[in-house]
């Protein structure tokens, strides 16, 4: 199945964000589907294209689901969208006024500002500026004490017309999806026949260094994904594959026989890479994601 490309603008700056692809995976899904499940949510863009593919039928010809459910164990993550849900307006307003201003001159003392104010209260609303503004949307939280310590990006956050823009037009987007602050295991155990669960976790050759994700245990997930096909609900992954163009292999041990297709996406440059590496010429540094299924 073709599907004609409609990429939503994203709301959040994110590291991993399948903004550009979302329509590449979403091909290769069923053409009914009962509840959409996404348990790793991220930027949510393979939900908003989705979404917006249920809204807007004239552009996915026999593609339906009933309802989603998107979920992630990052709490100010969920607390965001379920601003963009219910509460759009004050989201919008907290950008504008606390990015007035935000320029070359004055960008690093703002960033710094928020930052440590994130860092004291965990608001959400403070998350999502830091989100916009920092480097390359890559959240690190240190490991000892939980400080969300990436640096100032050296782009300006996008004006706030356009995100109040994009605000509204997410806020369309989830209104029937619901957002659950939990652990993948939790969720995945909701998912039955007939069902979808998407997953887009930590990858397992950066998960160290970003938002959290260092308690994240990949034979966990083997172990949910196996319970999920086994009573009946279809499963997509995407995890790492290779990056220097298809030069070095970053992949993960995959069990044998838990899924009966494979598939492969193009995910550009390596944002990891470019913190990691700040100031050196970027060249051959591709990545591509495995897009396993489990029918």
């Amino acid at each position: 199945m073709t599907i004609k490309q409609k990429k939503i603008p994203g709301l959040l700056k994110w590291i991993g964000n399948k903004q550009r692809f979302a329509h590449e995976i979403i091909q290769y899904m069923p053409s009914e589907i009962n509840t959409y499940y996404e348990p790793f949510i991220g930027s949510g863009a393979v939900l908003a294209a989705l979404s917006d593919m249920k809204y807007n039928s004239g552009l996915v010809p026999g593609i339906s689901y009933t309802r989603a459910v998107a979920s992630d164990a990052l709490t100010p993550l969920v607390q965001i969208f379920e601003y963009v849900k219910h509460n759009p307006e004050t989201l919008i307003e907290y950008y504008r006024e606390n990015l007035e201003g935000y320029n070359e001159e004055t960008k690093k003392e703002m960033y710094l500002e928020i930052r440590e104010r994130f860092n004291k209260t965990r608001n959400p609303l403070d998350f999502a500026l830091l989100t916009r503004t920092c480097y390359s949307g890559i959240i690190r939280f240190r490991k000892s004490d939980g400080f969300m310590s990436t640096p100032v990006g050296p782009h300006n956050p996008i004006p706030a017309s356009q995100f109040e823009k994009r605000v509204k037009q997410w806020h369309e987007l989830v209104q029937d999806t619901t957002f659950i602050n939990d652990d993948f295991r939790n969720v995945m155990r909701l998912a039955s026949e007939g069902d979808l669960v998407y997953c887009d976790p930590p990858y397992t050759h950066s998960q160290t260094i970003i938002y959290g994700a260092q308690s994240f245990n990949i034979e966990d997930l083997w172990e949910e994904i196996a319970a999920c096909k086994a009573r009946g609900a279809r499963v997509m992954l995407s995890i790492n594959g290779k990056r220097r163009s298809g030069k070095e292999d970053i992949s993960v041990e995959i069990p044998e026989g838990l899924f009966e297709r494979e598939a492969e996406v193009n995910c550009g440059t390596s944002m990891i890479n470019r913190l990691q590496r700040t100031g050196q010429v970027m060249t051959d540094e591709a990545v591509h994601d495995k897009l396993l299924l489990t029918w």
